[in-house]
């Protein structure tokens, strides 16, 4: 699909930059620049569940700056882009702000998009959520509020970093998500699909509260097998597909929330990885899709879905351009025109993050 006279806002990318900035990653990838050891050959060595989200590490073991996002968005005219937080560690409590500092000080609109907002990183549970909360809003203009680290999935096996169910509804992460709540900010929720009750129960003790469900709840294994036991089968993916579509659409009934439509070609899916530089073609990711993108239209309309790449985290499955693509000809399959597109890849980017420069 041609976007022509339409410019794009990318609401959820990465940068990154592993040999200069703390990042939970940067130990192993100044590794792999130190010691000659091929990457391929090496990584077989990680747990299984970090080859299966990463599907090629590649895009983690090397600086990723607005530079590269421009290469590979290619012929997509994006205009401006989201930055979501990132694994970034260390500094202390309100160490995630220098994450947002060193984002508003990239080289963004310099033959490259600009930057519309940055989500930073932070904890509702930790004491001093607060206090980072206004140290990131002075960091940079472009704060519009956080991702926290919440992802939860039963399967050991598959990559997560809480052990345990329920951070979402806990007493503490639900009195600290308050002081987000009072300064008007947006939260970035990125769960698996087993967690979308909890996201339902955080919409509706704060209705007034901007939620963003990251990639439609990231339902792991939905196309294929990851981890020890989930998606083994035709007819575990079909249950998984179901719980996914009902617990869909009991969220969708809030009004405060809205969904990214991104994170679809992660490996963790259960995407087969193709050869590097052989990105899946679109009608293949059109035909996986689509059933996942014509529920999410139906239950959250047209106007409470935003367009992001995920890159480079999707990079291993897809290219930006077949990516956006895929996505814009699977919506448009199901009733989309191109109004609705619009409203998809920039105009909702525009009203929920406030991209007044636009």
């Amino acid at each position: 699909m041609e976007f022509a006279g339409m410019t794009v806002v990318d609401a959820h990318i990465h940068q990154w930059d592993p040999m200069t900035t703390p990042r939970e990653f940067s130990a192993l990838a100044k590794l792999f620049r130190y010691v000659p050891v091929p990457i391929d050959w090496a990584t077989r060595l990680a747990p299984r569940r970090d080859r299966e989200f990463a599907g090629d590490p590649t895009p983690v073991m090397h600086p990723y700056l607005p530079r590269d996002y421009q290469t590979d968005a290619g012929d997509v005219p994006v205009e401006a882009i989201v930055h979501i937080e990132v694994e970034w560690v260390g500094n202390g409590p309100l160490g995630p702000v220098d994450e947002t500092r060193w984002v508003a000080s990239l080289p963004w609109g310099v033959d490259t998009p600009a930057l519309g907002a940055i989500m930073g990183a932070a904890d509702p549970t930790a004491p001093e959520f607060a206090e980072l909360l206004d140290a990131h809003q002075a960091a940079s203009p472009r704060f519009r509020g956080v991702r926290s680290r919440v992802e939860y999935h039963p399967d050991r096996d598959v990559r997560a970093t809480r052990k345990t169910p329920g951070t979402l509804t806990s007493a503490a992460f639900l009195n600290g998500f308050g002081a987000l709540a009072d300064r008007g900010l947006t939260f970035e929720a990125w769960v698996y699909s087993g967690q979308l009750p909890e996201v339902t129960a955080l919409a509706e003790r704060y209705p007034d509260t901007t939620i963003v469900l990251n990639h439609l709840a990231t339902p792991a294994g939905i196309f294929g097998p990851v981890g020890r036991e989930t998606g083994k089968t035709p007819g575990q993916r079909r249950e998984l597909f179901l719980r996914w579509r009902d617990d869909l659409t009991a969220l969708a009934a809030h009004p405060n929330v809205v969904s990214k439509v991104s994170g679809l070609m992660m490996p963790i899916l259960g995407h087969p990885v193709p050869r590097r530089g052989e990105p899946t073609p679109v009608p293949v990711l059109v035909e996986r899709i689509s059933p996942m993108l014509e529920h999410a239209l139906d239950v959250f309309g047209a106007d409470r879905l935003i367009w992001g790449s995920n890159f480079p985290v999707d990079k291993p499955i897809t290219s930006i351009p077949n990516a956006a693509n895929a996505v814009a000809t699977a919506l448009a399959g199901h009733g989309a025109d191109d109004k609705a597109i619009e409203q998809v890849f920039r105009r909702n980017a525009e009203r929920i993050y406030g991209l007044d420069m636009l």
